[in-house]
């Protein structure tokens, strides 16, 4: 079972993707890139399932938006359980100028077979396709007090903050089950640039992680917000002593 992790560009930009594979008793990481254009990110897809190989594929954006105005259930759900964090999620409509490309993008893994999951029965192998938001699952992985601030601030502030979810990677989801195995990850740089292609591919792989982490569990330790008529994200359940 293979799980793909895509923190997809909503409007334009690159977007980072992360392969993992479940060897037995850990998660093993396979691939961890950037791909700029759509139909890139679905050639990517389609080399790491070929040949109709089961893998669910976690994507960073509203796939399914029902809603022509306004926001929708699981966003503003977001807010509810996670506003407290910082972790509330960007309000999706059709009106919004991302909506066409990221429903589109649903659609398109819906074609290669990939069906949404907000409803799992765990170590199932088939296709699946869900929705995730990677600061609340970080948040409840991570057992945080509020998010990683690594999207806004000065070069220094942002460096700070993706080093922590880098160092939370290496020492956490190591030791969580199901269980990442020892990998080597890229350097925080100190140039825009170049730090957000390794946030894109950070946040990429916490998609990944919480798709392997869906199928492991399923409803026993992870909240779905919404549903497949609302739009959905799911979200790992916050972690407790005992779970480590």
């Amino acid at each position: 079972m293979r799980f793909l992790g895509i923190d997809l560009g909503w409007k334009s930009g690159a977007s980072g993707l992360c392969c993992l594979e479940w060897q037995g008793e850990e998660l093993a990481l396979l691939s961890l890139e950037r791909r700029l254009e759509i139909q890139e990110i679905l050639d990517w897809v389609e080399d790491w399932t070929t040949p109709n190989l089961p893998a669910l594929v976690a994507v960073d954006a509203p796939m399914l938006i029902p809603n022509s105005t306004g926001t929708r259930l699981p966003d503003r759900l977001t807010h509810s359980y996670f506003g407290k964090y910082h972790a509330g999620c960007y309000p999706a409509n059709l009106q919004r100028p991302f909506a066409s490309r990221t429903v589109d993008f649903g659609c398109q893994l819906e074609k290669a077979g990939f069906h949404h999951a907000p409803r799992i029965t765990p170590r199932s192998l088939d296709r699946y396709q869900i929705e995730v938001f990677p600061h609340p699952a970080q948040v409840n992985l991570f057992n945080l007090d509020r998010i990683l601030k690594y999207k806004k601030g000065s070069l220094q502030a942002r460096s700070l903050e993706l080093a922590k979810l880098r160092n939370y990677i290496l020492q956490v989801l190591t030791n969580l089950e199901p269980k990442l195995a020892a990998l080597d990850l890229p350097e925080i740089p100190s140039q825009g640039k170049a730090m957000k292609e390794v946030e894109d591919q950070l946040d990429s792989l916490i998609c990944a992680y919480v798709g392997a982490y869906w199928w492991y569990w399923g409803a026993e330790k992870n909240l779905v917000l919404g549903d497949e008529t609302t739009g959905y994200i799911v979200v790992p359940d916050r972690l407790n002593s005992l779970d480590q």
